[in-house]
């Protein structure tokens, strides 16, 4: 895979954590980006600014770490500026920030989940890419500029308890085949990635919403019949940040383990 620059959201732990791990340990520079505080408006702790100054320091010369809020446009366009200062430029940019909130039919969903479903799992998308897309055609032609977000099993089956998750997950879907548009001729792709269910603590929180007590019971919805790894999810946004998937845009590749409706 070509080495380049890129930008990550929802860095400091799970898939985020992942996907830098395997672009620094290709060569690649990154940025990585995390709000590193808790989200009043969901009943789990998120990462913390210890795990993401740990995840840097695995990669002091290529990894530099950002504390920053998806749903701060002028703080995502900060740290784009860190990426074009520190290492010249930007070639990539991976939307990984989501928050996961439900639990109960939509009729009964509060104001402050449906909010932090959305601020961060659409806008933080939308945010990175008005961020990201500018410094990515500042790049001479001919480019190879690639936008990535993730995107989820939930933006393809509807999922019990979860209408609200459903709903952001398909406008991530919706927003990067309209980005993918905007960019026709540019040289840069837009694509998504749905995973399955997936060994990280946004799991962990949807076992919780289930009160089931492990998050292994969602391996039964999977033809692999076990969780996927973060790494394995990594590989394949890992692959659409690079040169080789120029084949690919305005679709979604769903590395979800063969999940079931």
């Amino acid at each position: 895979m070509s080495a380049g620059t890129a930008i990550v959201t929802g860095a400091a732990r799970g898939i985020g954590a992942a996907v830098v791990r395997r672009l620094a340990g290709s060569g690649w520079r990154v940025v990585a980006v995390d709000v590193c505080a808790d989200d009043p408006r969901v009943q789990y702790a998120l990462a913390s600014r210890e795990q993401l100054a740990a995840l840097a320091a695995e990669h002091p010369d290529s990894v530099v770490d950002v504390v920053a809020d998806v749903q701060d446009l002028a703080a995502l366009r900060d740290a784009v500026a860190v990426a074009e200062n520190r290492f010249g430029g930007l070639d990539a940019a991976v939307a990984g920030a989501a928050l996961m909130a439900g639990g109960q039919p939509l009729w009964e969903t509060s104001d402050k989940e449906w909010d932090a479903l959305f601020s961060v799992g659409v806008v933080g998308v939308a945010n990175l890419a008005r961020a990201a897309i500018p410094a990515l055609l500042r790049r001479p032609e001919p480019r190879h500029g690639r936008f990535v977000a993730l995107a989820s099993s939930a933006a393809h089956h509807g999922l019990w308890h979860l209408a609200g998750y459903n709903a952001a997950k398909h406008a991530v879907v919706g927003l990067i085949k309209g980005l993918a548009a905007d960019l026709r001729g540019t040289g840069i792709c837009a694509s998504a990635v749905s995973p399955g269910s997936t060994r990280t603590d946004l799991l962990a929180a949807t076992a919780q919403l289930y009160e089931l007590p492990d998050v292994a019971a969602f391996a039964r919805h999977q033809l692999v019949e076990r969780l996927l790894e973060p790494d394995e999810i990594a590989a394949v946004v890992c692959f659409l940040c690079s040169p080789e998937s120029s084949a690919i845009t305005g679709s979604v590749v769903q590395a979800d383990g063969g999940f079931l409706p």
